[in-house]
């Protein structure tokens, strides 16, 4: 298997219902992979299957078939998969194969990315715990003991998929599969043994026979036949390391993620249409969308440390599985477009030339076949180009695509979707105040005791580690210690003068004196905490916890956490300390709710008759409730909690924070699309709670009879819970005249593919609903965005009936944005047509 690539019989039989559809021999050359003897250009996106819920499946992977999607891209996650050695688990949210199957009945391809480190802001990487402890043990590079493991589980996966028939060799839906996953990132810290331990791994990856292609991402010395590819904002100026390989993206970035502390990051859709556009301008034929949907880190599977519950990602189908407008219409829009283009590109390479400053062409010719891409690299100003003896006009930071050399499909700046803005709608816990079940009806409670309860409470001299200590079973870890105070010691001259000097290095901390809490501090701390002692006998409590495990960078396994000390008691008057460090503690693992069982609200210990306890640390509560009416997508309000963790049905919905807010500085009212994006470019959110709503699967919920446990770290008041329904807010569309026609009526023919011309289409998301009102309508020169569009200096007084009558009643409509429509309300102005409607 060297050369132009992998043979691979590839049969995947066309059934009923849609089933899948292929038979032929798969290659991949320098142009592309190679299905059934045909190059292909393939549009890709991940979905992570443990981040949504089996019955969440089929709908994304339609939408994403129904977005241009040719392939779905997955990590696979050794340590939700293997939680103790030996000991596997593929149930429900873990059904890798169930997965697998849904995207094939769906006709859709998969690349399985077995890593098996992951990264993707996973609890320690995907990597299980119990691997830390294996004697001799090094992560990511030539070490047998690793190697061994490593292997071992690549191998049952490999054979996991090849007993259910799933690889192309076998008829089934894999063609692509991963090992490793951004090692070159962090190769050289690794010395000469990363190199070895690269070529090890693509021979350990190839031996096991898939019959598909392997790739490495970010990996430029991946050795033949694996093939390099790339992974980041943008790939287009990326080459792979043999003119025998095809040029693949695997990681575009639709957004990022959000951490606890932090503002919301997002990215124009016109950014990342304008990147996927160059990569195939450039010679790219395989693309794939990270995150396409990026769901939600149930339970304590975030990383980071501090990464949020949602992993929403600002992908094109969001965090509850509703459809993200503009972003995923646009980017289908882009998809067809390069689809257009696909005999062209698949061809042969393209050829580039300089069209001026910042502008070029990159033409694909064939024969008679032709694709042209034109763009425009510069950030501040459009431009007019002559190509091919015609005009186009390119704005800054767009590509132009047009499939016959001649006739513009699209130009990724001028968006022809249209916007949804979602909504949600609250509902008090209390919900029907009839109802024998009714949300938050009443509420019981059990204190955590604050500090050692457990039988298996544990002494050592000094304070220990955490990650080591703890091996992730729990968050938790509790430090206990008991010091004496004799009445003549300097300590009670004054308690206000008395501070506990504590380091930790995070997550976070909870320091309790004689039953109280006295402070708290977040991240890597080093903290001074005013204390008061008594004469006799004192207690503290310091109660550690992380808040995911570091998942990424060089040896990022060895990163610590807990209280690793010096903790001291100083007194501030006469500057005597006392190093605490040196004395033995006491260590708990874990909650005593924990152990009970809590999570699961069956316990008998609950109280519910005396006051329920508010904003004080360390409770538990359990409340009944009946689920939201309807079918919306639910989620819960945690506006009023502080910090800690939640289950429904004993489920867990993942790690809230709503207290922790984000930085007020670097927000703006909108981005600027135009140059390059990163990170920290696009921002919203600022000072303000980085999340209070927490996403409740459907179908975790019974109609009645429901349970939902919290336990709240730091205090607050469980009856402001409040649930909150997702929904379709407003629709809107904003096109102007000298936007192409919508895509689906491109034709090669100018003649025929101008008829219709720019055109506004509204279509109601839900099946069932009409568009029952138009809010605005203005043709001329109107401003703002969707639920804040106003007119501008001229504007047609007949915009908002011709709107109405085209559009109230019906489920879709199309207006075309023309003087023809309108009239002219200012003639020589390049005039749109800003519309926003609702629907019901």
């Amino acid at each position: 298997m060297r050369g132009t690539g992998f043979l691979l019989v590839f049969c995947w039989v066309l059934g009923l219902l849609a089933s899948t559809s292929f038979c032929g021999n798969v290659t991949y050359d320098h142009r592309a992979l190679v299905i059934d003897g045909k190059r292909r250009v393939l549009i890709s996106g991940s979905i992570h299957y443990p981040r949504s819920t089996p019955e969440m499946w089929p709908d994304l992977i339609r939408k994403s078939k129904d977005g241009g999607l040719d392939v779905i891209e997955t990590y696979v996650f050794w340590n939700l998969h293997e939680p103790v050695r030996n000991q596997y688990d593929f149930e429900g949210r873990k059904d890798l194969v169930k997965f697998v199957k849904t995207v094939a009945d769906a006709g859709l391809y998969v690349h399985l990315r077995i890593g098996p480190y992951a990264c993707a802001e996973w609890n320690y990487g995907g990597f299980p715990v119990w691997l830390h402890f294996i004697p001799g043990i090094q992560f990511r590079t030539d070490n047998e003991p690793f190697k061994a493991e490593m292997k071992r589980f690549t191998a049952k996966i490999v054979d996991l998929m090849q007993q259910e028939k799933l690889y192309a060799s076998q008829g089934g839906p894999i063609i692509l599969s991963q090992i490793e996953n951004e090692y070159g990132n962090v190769a050289s810290a690794y010395g000469p043994a990363a190199k070895s331990y690269i070529n090890w791994a693509a021979a350990m990856a190839t031996s096991l026979d898939t019959g598909v292609p392997w790739v490495m991402c970010q990996q430029a010395d991946a050795p033949d036949p694996i093939i390099n590819t790339c992974n980041g904002f943008y790939c287009d100026q990326f080459k792979p390391n043999s003119n025998k390989k095809p040029k693949m993206w695997t990681e575009n970035y639709s957004g990022w993620f959000l951490s606890f502390g932090g503002p919301v990051p997002y990215r124009p859709v016109e950014d990342l249409a304008f990147a996927v556009a160059r990569f195939f301008q450039l010679g790219g034929t395989f693309q794939n969308y990270y995150m396409y949907h990026g769901g939600t880190n149930f339970g304590r599977t975030s990383g980071g440390p501090f990464i949020s519950t949602s992993y929403d990602y600002d992908a094109p189908i969001d965090e509850y599985g509703i459809l993200r407008q503009p972003k995923w219409g646009h980017l289908k829009d882009v998809h067809k477009a390069v689809k257009l283009c696909e005999e062209a590109l698949v061809g042969t390479d393209p050829t580039v030339t300089s069209l001026g400053q910042n502008l070029e062409a990159a033409v694909y010719k064939t024969g008679s076949v032709c694709a042209a891409f034109l763009a425009n690299v510069g950030t501040q100003s459009d431009a007019t180009v002559n190509f091919n003896g015609n005009s186009y006009s390119l704005p800054a930071w767009s590509v132009s695509i047009l499939p016959d050399c001649k006739n513009v499909a699209l130009n990724t700046a001028k968006i022809n979707s249209a916007t949804m803005i979602p909504s949600f709608s609250h509902q008090s816990l209390k919900g029907n105040i009839d109802s024998s079940e009714a949300l938050g009806s009443g509420w019981s409670w059990i204190n955590e005791p604050v500090g050692i309860s457990k039988d298996d409470a544990f002494v050592k001299l000094g304070p220990l580690e955490q990650i080591n200590t703890t091996a992730d079973k729990s968050d938790y870890l509790w430090y206990s210690l008991g010091i004496e105070i004799k009445g003549d010691e300097p300590f009670l001259e004054d308690g206000s003068q008395t501070v506990l000097h504590v380091e930790s290095l995070g997550h976070a901390l909870h320091a309790f004196t004689n039953g109280k809490l006295v402070g708290s501090g977040i991240g890597k701390v080093s903290e001074d905490i005013p204390i008061a002692l008594v004469t006799g006998k004192n207690k503290i409590d310091l109660l550690s916890l992380t808040v995911g495990l570091q998942n990424s960078g060089a040896f990022f396994d060895k990163t610590g956490a807990g209280i690793t000390g010096p903790v001291k008691l100083k007194g501030i008057k006469n500057g005597t300390t006392v190093d605490l460090s040196s004395q033995e503690w006491t260590y708990q693992v874990g909650l005593k709710g924990e152990e009970l069982g809590l999570p699961s609200g069956s316990s008998s210990q609950w109280d519910s008759k005396s006051t329920l306890p508010k904003n004080q640390p360390l409770i538990w509560y359990k409340t009944k409730f009946d689920a939201p009416a309807g079918s919306d997508p639910v989620a819960l309000d945690f506006t009023g909690l502080g910090k800690g963790e939640a289950w429904v049905n004993g489920q867990s919905i993942g790690r809230y924070w709503p207290v922790y807010a984000s930085p007020n500085g670097g927000c703006a009212d909108s981005c600027n699309y135009q140059g390059p994006y990163d990170s920290s470019k696009c921002l919203s959110n600022c000072g303000k709670p980085s999340q209070t709503l927490y996403h409740v699967p459907r179908s975790w919920l019974q109609s009645s009879g429901n349970t939902l446990v919290l336990f709240e770290e730091i205090g607050g008041d469980p009856t402001k819970l409040s649930f909150a329904t997702r929904q379709i807010g407003s629709l809107c569309s904003h096109v102007s005249e000298s936007h192409p026609s919508p895509i689906d009526t491109w034709s090669t023919d100018s003649t025929s593919g101008s008829k219709l011309g720019p055109t506004v289409l509204l279509e109601c998301p839900i099946p069932g609903q009409v568009i029952s009102s138009v809010k605005f309508a203005s043709f001329g020169t109107p401003r703002g965005t969707c639920g804040g569009y106003s007119h501008g200096q001229c504007s047609s007084r007949t915009a908002l009936s011709i709107v109405q009558k085209a559009c109230i009643g019906s489920k879709s409509c199309g207006i075309g944005v023309s003087v023809n429509t309108f009239g002219d309300p200012c003639i020589g102005v390049t005039k749109s047509l800003a519309v926003e409607a609702s629907c019901t």
